[in-house]
């Protein structure tokens, strides 16, 4: 009984004890305060005035404990004191605060591979202000991020402040950068049509690969990745696949943390073809019919998103040209699960009555606003087409002058008008370069280049260039006008001159050329230009032992021709329906008079496709040319050689006529040939940039014209077949093409060449 007596009495006197400082604090926290006078001691920046705003207390005023230590809150999330401390004593309030110091300078240490601008412009902290520990936090992690973009997720960056006199501080961030963490390895889960090699020829982002040094893209980048996603997408769907997701993208880090594994989980679904394609009209009195002409799309085509883009975009521009103003097109897709076809119909329809009230254009500082207003169809006043405002974004981008361009509409200053502004900003886009090149018909050489692509911001382009070789020396310029007089219209005009001067060579040679020239898209897929061409060619120094034509040919002196032609072309490669094949299509002629009258004709026709996955690409060209004179005769300045570029296998000149007694290269007034190629894998990973391939070679070039009685041989049509294999290299410096070459049927005198490869540079 005494021991449940005891206990009860210690559980009781426990309680006791809480109660009772449960007391003690509610009277603590009632008691209150009022104070006549309020003194600030430590501070020396701050103004007595702001710390009291900061406290808000008045003298007379009545105040709780709580209510100071909510003042001396106040105070501190200011910001600018390290301490706060709030002492009553009596009828007097004494606040004692420590300030934070200022900024005496800014420094970064340590970094070598961003540069103390790119890291101070992230820098929110600044001089000859107050220095705060959360701020100079939140730059470290700015400082930090910008090297996890760079790769370096290991970066580690230290803020240190180094106290000054008068309570300044020189804020220092100490940088330990770190290697790079790279991509290791990018695979793929839930791909059956397409292999993880093709797809990875499709991401922006990089395996980490021997040439890691060069390329950037091998560093892991969250942007990078979501851009990859939408790459992927529209390679799907451009190949008929369209309910293609990109189910989700892990991302994990090795165990060491010196590398990433991206995994992309895709859902192919299954392919599509075109089904039925029609279109109709639900606006009175536009008969749909009259814009069937306008479709490319067909039955039995591959589904693609860009061709019907393509199809909308023909039917509207249409519709403007026949003053039919608001007409929208309305593509409608009805699938057929059973045989895999989508049935598409395009549906005119009446589109919102909105005007453009105007186009705001900010951000260039250096190009000119009617450079960026040509990309566009629409000017003030005319309806508004939301398509053409994405299409004339897209051709700004597309011009390479700026780093980054948005195009946005917004409501006007009424509802049936919208205002639409440009937001760009300028990039570099002008080159100096001094380097070297080498081919294995020229040798090595030097150049100098100049190029500008945006001249005084005013779109042109420009081209300077010097060139030196072992035994020739080249001068060209180009100048390009994009959009004469405002219109789609290009106008043109080069500026050539060479010379040879051979020491072991027969003889020199000189040649100089100007040519203005006007362009214009003749259709979807073709541009027509015309030009006019002054020639000057020299033949001299020549010796007393080489061919009798070539001497003859001298006799001439300089022969100065004045010349008028056109060239087409027309090209589906990149704008056809089929992403996988396309056709090329070159074709001109020159009508020269002067000292000689002639006509040159060119024309050249390839095609290209992609099999097997897409794995093997085949390409077939078959080139050409005619050279006619009506008055004269053609010189060997004048004639068709083959050189490596035409047909591959033999030294420049190394095929064609030539004079049985010296052994000297005529060249020809004719020339055609057949190539036959096809590029494949090697199997090496994808992020090294080799490729195979194989190639075939069937033509010949002939007829010297005027043989002066001298002993010419191959100057018929002669054929010759060369066979070999390539290795293909995408280097970051440029892409390199090594040639193994055969002959397969060849003549006594031809001079073949079994080994050739083109290597260009600049440094």
């Amino acid at each position: 009984m005494h021991k449940m007596t005891g206990r009860f009495g210690a559980v009781f006197q426990r309680i006791g004890l809480i109660i009772a400082f449960i007391m003690m604090g509610a009277l603590a926290h009632a008691q209150s305060f009022s104070f006549s006078n309020i003194a600030i001691e430590g501070n020396q920046r701050i103004s007595d005035g702001a710390i009291l705003r900061f406290a808000e207390i008045g003298t007379g005023q009545a105040v709780s404990t709580a209510g100071l230590n909510d003042a001396g809150q106040r105070i501190r999330e200011s910001g600018l004191f390290e301490t706060v401390t709030l002492t009553p004593s009596g009828s007097t309030l004494l606040i004692t605060v420590a300030e934070y110091p200022t900024i005496n300078r800014i420094n970064i240490e340590g970094n070598s591979r961003l540069r103390d601008d790119q890291l101070l412009q992230l820098v929110q902290s600044e001089t000859r202000r107050v220095y705060t520990p959360s701020q100079a936090e939140i730059d470290t992690a700015a400082i930090t991020q910008a090297y996890a973009q760079q790769g370096r997720i290991n970066a580690v960056v230290t803020p240190r402040i180094i106290p000054l006199s008068d309570n300044r501080v020189d804020l220092v961030f100490e940088v330990v950068e770190s290697g790079v963490t790279e991509i290791e390895r990018i695979s793929f889960i839930g791909n059956r049509t397409f292999s993880e090699r093709r797809l990875r020829r499709v991401l922006d982002t990089k395996q980490a690969g021997p040439l890691r040094a060069l390329i950037t893209r091998d560093t892991y980048s969250s942007e990078r990745v979501n851009g990859d996603r939408e790459l992927l997408t529209d390679f799907y769907q451009s190949r008929g696949y369209p309910d293609f997701q990109v189910q989700n993208v892990d991302v994990a880090l090795t165990r060491e943390r010196d590398a990433y594994l991206v995994t992309y989980n895709v859902q192919e679904g299954q392919k599509f073809t075109f089904g039925n394609v029609n279109i109709r009209s639900e606006i009175p009195g536009v008969n749909a019919e009259e814009f069937r002409n306008a479709l490319r799309v067909r039955r039995g085509v591959t589904y693609s998103p860009v061709p019907i883009e393509d199809d909308v975009s023909r039917v509207e521009i249409l519709a403007t040209r026949m003053g039919l103003s608001f007409v929208q097109v309305d593509p409608r897709i009805t699938r057929n699960d059973r045989d895999l076809t989508l049935d598409l119909e395009y549906v005119l329809v009446p589109g919102d009555r909105v005007f453009v009230e105007r186009i705001d254009i900010e951000g260039n500082s250096t190009t000119l606003d009617r450079v960026i207003r040509n990309q566009f169809r629409s000017v003030e006043g005319d309806p508004f087409n939301p398509r053409e405002i994405r299409e004339s974004a897209q051709r700004i981008r597309a011009l390479g002058f700026f780093a980054n361009a948005d195009v946005n509409a917004r409501e006007g200053t009424t509802p049936d008008q919208v205002i639409v502004d440009v937001d760009v900003e300028e990039g570099p886009t002008g080159t100096l370069s001094f380097g070297g090149n080498y081919s294995s018909d020229d040798g090595f050489g030097l150049l100098a280049s100049y190029g500008q692509t945006n001249l005084r911001g005013r779109g042109q382009e420009v081209n300077f260039e010097i060139s030196t070789g072992e035994d020739s020396r080249l001068f060209s310029f180009n100048f390009k006008e994009p959009q004469l007089l405002g219109r789609d219209l290009s106008f043109g005009l080069s500026l050539g001159y060479a010379t040879t001067d051979n020491d072991d060579a027969d003889y020199d040679t000189e040649r100089g050329r100007i040519s203005p020239s006007l362009s214009f898209q003749a259709s979807e897929n073709g541009r027509l230009a015309v030009f006019y061409a002054y020639e000057y060619t020299d033949l001299f120094d020549v010796d007393d032992d080489v061919s009798v034509i070539i001497q003859n040919e001298a006799e001439d002196d300089a022969v100065s021709n004045h010349a008028v032609g056109y060239s087409y072309t027309y090209d589906t490669r990149r704008s056809g329906l089929n992403p996988n094949a396309g056709i090329v299509l070159r074709f001109g002629q020159e009508f020269g008079f002067g000292d000689t009258e002639f006509i040159q004709t060119t024309a050249l026709v390839g095609a290209e496709t992609k099999v097997w996955n897409e794995e093997l690409t085949l390409r077939a060209t078959l080139e050409g040319g005619h050279l006619n004179y009506t008055e004269g005769n053609s010189r060997v300045t004048d004639r068709f050689f083959m050189g490596s570029s035409v047909m591959r296998g033999f030294d420049p000149g190394g095929i064609g006529p030539r004079d049985a007694d010296t052994d000297d290269a005529l060249g020809g007034n004719s020339f055609a040939v057949a190539r036959l190629e096809a590029e494949f894998p090697l199997g090496l990973p994808s992020e090294y940039g080799i490729s195979g391939g194989v190639f075939l070679d069937h033509g010949s070039v002939w007829d010297v014209g005027e043989t002066y009685d001298a002993n010419v041989i191959y100057n018929d049509f002669t054929t010759r077949t060369v066979a070999g294999v390539s290795i293909f290299w995408d280097t970051p410096i440029g892409p390199l093409r090594f040639n193994f070459s055969e002959p397969i049927d060849v003549q006594d005198e031809d001079e073949v060449n079994q080994f050739d490869v083109t290597i260009s540079t600049s440094f």
